[in-house]
């Protein structure tokens, strides 16, 4: 099997597994460890040179307890892999990146209903920060803000509107700001908001991150992601 992996060490790597999908005497293949956002402890054999690497031994560094097998944790956490993958496009370390990504699944899999809820739109702000595309921070309170527009395409803050259509206002504009201000994921219990009004925010981040991201696409998963969470 070949798998792309997300490491401390290395950055993005391409992985060539042997021998996990055959059955033994001590019972079924282990390609079950490696499912979208399992987090593993690796022993590799790493070359520079090459493309493909190799996985000496690998184990569960953490098991969770509710992504895995809970449909829309799984399916918010599909969403976070894919966002990864898209912005990770060279095998750079990134250990603060690493911890982030890591921190923000063992969040999700203990998360309440109301914050798996909003935690796509809190990983697609706060992921942004690491590619250098982060949304300038807004100052002043929201009561401030009643004529706030967010640019997406500029990726600032501002007052007055843009003189294209890629941009979000009103309430959309002030929950954004609000969710830069998160630090914490248990906070997001605080921003109620309804199924509808998420999906527009998440479609919209998808286009913020289509212009500051070269040859990002659209996300396979975000369709996945609206039923469900809906």
């Amino acid at each position: 099997m070949i798998v792309t992996i997300f490491t401390e060490l290395f950055g993005i790597q391409s992985y060539i597994v042997n021998g996990v999908r055959a059955s033994t005497k001590k019972g079924s293949g282990k390609a079950n460890l490696f499912q979208p956002a399992a987090i593993l402890d690796l022993i590799v054999y790493h070359n520079e040179l090459r493309n493909l690497q190799r996985i000496k031994e690998f184990r569960w560094s953490y098991l969770y307890r509710h992504i895995l097998s809970d449909i829309k944790k799984n399916a918010v956490a599909l969403f976070m892999v894919e966002l990864l993958t898209k912005c990770l496009k060279q095998p750079e370390t990134n250990e603060y990146l690493f911890q982030f990504a890591e921190d923000s699944f063992l969040h999700l899999d203990e998360s309440s209903e109301a914050v798996t809820a909003n935690f796509p739109l809190f990983f697609a702000l706060h992921l942004a920060v690491f590619f250098g595309v982060l949304p300038n921070p807004l100052m002043g309170t929201f009561e401030d803000s009643k004529n706030l527009y967010f640019d997406l395409k500029e990726g600032n803050f501002i007052y007055e509107q843009p003189d294209h259509p890629h941009f979000l206002e009103g309430k959309e504009a002030n929950v954004t700001a609000e969710l830069l201000r998160v630090r914490r994921p248990e906070e997001l219990e605080q921003i109620k908001l309804n199924h509808d009004f998420r999906r527009n925010l998440l479609y919209a981040y998808e286009v913020y991150y289509a212009f500051h991201i070269q040859d990002f696409g659209t996300m396979k998963t975000l369709p996945v992601l609206k039923e469900i969470l809906s």
